[in-house]
């Protein structure tokens, strides 16, 4: 945990105390703000169950979207808004972005058009509020949805939970849209909230501010925004403070943003920021225009049937309309603001011994998170060819990519590199090791059967690559010894090893780089496998002839038979590792196996 992040949590410990007594102390003292803020707890409630809710019912359908549609930043912007007016929810689509960004399968300029479009979707709440939640008695609908949707929550079919899941928040959403009317209803009766009426720009300031602390509170932009339009249908406060408190909802969703990639990697941070941009400058413009503004939401409420009395509504067209304008004046400057942001926000060198693509953000997003540690055991793979071929007195450079040519480059390194294997895979392999299991463990746990099984590969595939680096230590102090013998012959056996090793590297470096199908990658591993008979020295008659023909001593022998048992298992390991890495449809890798 960094320093930011102890801080971060000291301040939450100790204002939520406050918060608490705070809270307490209202709901004792009025039964009318007793009724409001219930109304908030349900409403927020709901957004859960609904945000939960789309991750079973889309089955990773959400995440394929956002994934396949984000190359242009127009394109980013309508699949933002569209995913958000969806699911409702623009905390769901900012997780899988950040996943999406740290596992590096969307660039930035997407991963911020995504926000830009997500956005304008977050104005549908508005929308659904005003053209219902005031207008009906929604409580009605209200428990036939929790009904259903309990119903459904206790079916076995995943896709049914989430439908029930999404079913029950919206049950609970329009629960808390009642609640919110009732209260401000009743508290009409002994005060009335629209006499602290402000007018001119201090007004709006004060109400800017306003919003934006209630959307810190809350956490929520949408119940913050419902309880404006509940506040506004109730005669509570003036239209104009409603939209100056809408601004301020728009700013406050920022700050979150801001604070919850406080403890995230530099790509939450280069969103949050782009996020804050955004909003801010979205603001500026409201509230510099905000007469204008309002007068344009009057003379387009009148074209589209709005009627003029009916301020919730308008409400909810001037929410839509000043996001669509900041997107507008925003969007065009989407390649400036990814060189800033990747200026403020500088990659510094990776530490090799620790996780590059393990983010809390894509744990949350199995789909995501198998991507992720994919990329992550690729990275440890790396780490352990180098120690492998260092241990064998080799640098990669001179055999990858040799083909045919990999045994004159093994016969001619011959100069010994001094490496300590342990000490290596104390610094950089045990480390990230340890990273890929925790967290290969913390995200299965809302991973179907499926992708849990492809979590137990993984897990395979890395305790393989670990075998193949504590083999290679056993392996090196012959390779050491025997490379400087007088004897040729035993020289050359060992020069052997090492160029069968190296050929393994060689072909799995092949299959990394090339886009082959899975069948074609099977083809090519098996004859991996079979080049592994030449290895087994006793079976193939090899060491027979040596000890024959007086070639080696008998205790070079023994050796020899020891450690080509070791570089067959090493290699061994290496290419099961190529099979779960390189080879994706379940069959075929358990054929290749």
């Amino acid at each position: 945990m960094n320093d930011t992040e102890m801080n971060l949590n000291i301040l939450k410990k100790s204002i939520y105390p406050l918060f608490l007594l705070a809270v307490a102390y209202v709901l004792f003292s009025s039964g009318d703000a007793k009724t409001i803020i219930a109304g908030i707890a349900v409403f927020l409630i709901g957004m859960v169950f609904m945000e939960d809710g789309f991750k079973l019912f889309s089955g990773g359908m959400l995440e394929s979207v956002l994934k396949s549609s984000t190359s242009s930043v127009p394109r980013a912007i309508g699949t933002g808004f569209l995913a958000t007016a969806i699911v409702q929810s623009s905390s769901l689509i900012s997780i899988i972005v950040i996943s999406f960004l740290s596992a590096e399968l969307i660039t930035l300029s997407g991963a911020i058009g995504v926000v830009f479009g997500s956005n304008i979707g977050t104005t549908t709440t508005a929308w659904i509020v005003s053209t219902f939640g005031v207008k009906i008695k929604i409580a009605q609908f209200a428990m036939p949805m929790l009904i259903f949707g309990v119903i459904f929550r206790f079916n076995k079919h995943k896709t049914y939970q989430g439908l029930g899941n999404i079913l029950v928040g919206l049950g609970f959403v329009f629960l808390g849209i009642s609640f919110m009317k009732e209260g401000f209803d009743a508290l009409k009766g002994g005060l009335d909230l629209a006499e602290f009426a402000m007018e001119g720009y201090l007004g709006v300031l004060v109400y800017v501010l306003i919003g934006t602390i209630a959307t810190i509170i809350i956490q929520s932009s949408s119940a913050t925004m419902a309880l404006i339009i509940t506040a506004l249908a109730t005669n509570q406060i003036l239209y104009f403070n409603a939209l100056e408190l809408a601004i301020g909802a728009n700013i406050g969703t920022t700050v979150t943003a801001i604070i919850g990639s406080l403890a995230s990697n530099q790509n939450g941070k280069r969103l949050a920021v782009a996020h804050f941009i955004f909003n801010m400058v979205t603001g500026f413009i409201a509230i510099v225009f905000l007469y204008q503004l309002a007068d344009l939401v009057g003379f387009l409420s009148s074209k589209i049937g709005i009627a003029d009395d009916d301020y919730a509504m308008q409400l909810a067209l001037f929410h839509t309309i000043f996001n669509l304008i900041g997107v507008l004046v925003v969007a065009p400057f989407t390649s400036k603001l990814v060189t800033f942001l990747e200026s403020i926000f500088v990659q510094g060198r990776r530490d090799i011994s620790r996780a590059r693509y393990l983010d809390k953000a894509v744990a949350e997003v199995p789909e995501v998170a198998l991507v992720a540690l994919r990329k992550e055991i690729l990275h440890l793979y790396d780490n352990a060819t180098e120690v492998l071929s260092h241990a064998l007195s080799l640098h990669r450079h001179t055999y990858v990519g040799m083909g045919d040519e990999i045994n004159k480059a093994v016969e001619s390194s011959v100069k010994m590199i001094d490496i300590n294997v342990d000490d290596f895979y104390e610094k950089k392999i045990k480390m990230l090791y340890g990273d890929i299991i925790n967290y290969a463990t913390i995200s299965q746990e809302n991973m179907s059967v499926e992708d849990k099984h492809k979590i137990y590969s993984l897990k395979i595939a890395c305790r393989d690559i670990v075998e193949a680096i504590k083999d290679v230590k056993i392996l090196q102090k012959n390779v050491n010894k025997f490379l400087k013998s007088k004897n040729e012959y035993i020289k050359g056996e060992y020069n052997y090893l090492r160029e069968e090793i190296a050929k393994t590297l060689d072909g799995i470096h092949t299959l990394k780089n090339n886009n082959s199908d899975d069948f074609d990658v099977l083809a090519k591993i098996k004859l991996l496998e079979e080049s592994l008979n030449s290895l087994d020295m006793i079976k193939n008659g090899r060491i027979d002839k040596l000890i024959r023909n007086n070639s080696i001593e008998t205790k070079m022998a023994t050796s020899l038979i020891n450690d080509s048992a070791f570089a067959y298992e090493i290699s061994k390991n290496l290419i099961h590792v190529a099979t779960i890495l390189w080879i994706e449809d379940r069959e075929i890798q358990e054929l290749g196996e």
